[in-house]
């Protein structure tokens, strides 16, 4: 019986919000699609420049002298945190609403750049890299900043109906709550992304540079 009620609970509230969490979405895949194009619009000496920087890193892979594995958690984890922190936090200060949308669409510009930049330069073998480097912890993550976005979002227009429109419906107190327990939630999913990114990505990108490099 209570399986059946958090079921329905769940299945009211994404039909409640399916729109947002669809526009969301959209604006991210946006901003992806734009990082991607902004890729071939780069000039000849620019994309040298990114690619010089880019073999560097991956010979200091090679011959082991990256950050520990530690570190790397540490910096990712502290990255992620911040920017979902600061939607957040945008989300209750209200003006801050049209913010986090331009922050997830810069979210998605980084990712469809990176990717887009891999594959124009290597191929395949870019695609490769980008699928064992980026999108293992991209699985966790970009969910986790869609989802963010989109709660600070909702909160953030009901903080406006409050303030503005004086529509008050849900009492304040259990729905702050459930906004600090998504943000919760959000932390400790960007730790488990943090330790994909720190243990096993490197992991995997070795093995596909070797293979690569014995072609």
């Amino acid at each position: 019986m209570r399986k059946r009620i958090y079921q329905n609970v769940a299945a009211n509230y994404l039909r409640e919000n399916s729109s947002m969490y669809l526009f969301v979405i959209v604006l991210f895949m946006m901003g992806v699609i734009f990082g991607a194009v902004i890729v071939n619009s780069l000039s000849f000496v620019q994309k040298e420049d990114l690619f010089y920087y880019l073999n560097q890193f991956f010979g200091q892979m090679e011959n082991g002298r990256l950050a520990e594995e530690s570190d790397l958690f540490r910096q990712s984890f502290f990255h992620n945190v911040k920017f979902i922190g600061l939607m957040w936090l945008l989300g209750v200060s209200i003006i801050g609403l049209p913010v986090i949308l331009v922050l997830l669409f810069m979210k998605g510009m980084v990712v469809g750049f990176t990717v887009g930049f891999l594959v124009n330069q290597m191929g395949w073998n870019g695609f490769f890299l980008a699928f064992v480097s980026i999108l293992p912890q991209n699985f966790i993550i970009i969910p986790v900043f869609i989802v963010t976005a989109s709660v600070a979002v909702m909160f953030s227009l009901k903080m406006i109906q409050r303030q503005f429109l004086k529509k008050y419906g849900q009492p304040f107190l259990p729905l702050f709550k459930n906004y600090v327990g998504t943000f919760i939630f959000a932390i400790l999913c960007i730790g488990a992304a943090a330790a994909i990114e720190a243990y096993l990505s490197p992991v995997f990108m070795k093995s596909v540079m070797n293979t690569i490099s014995s072609l």
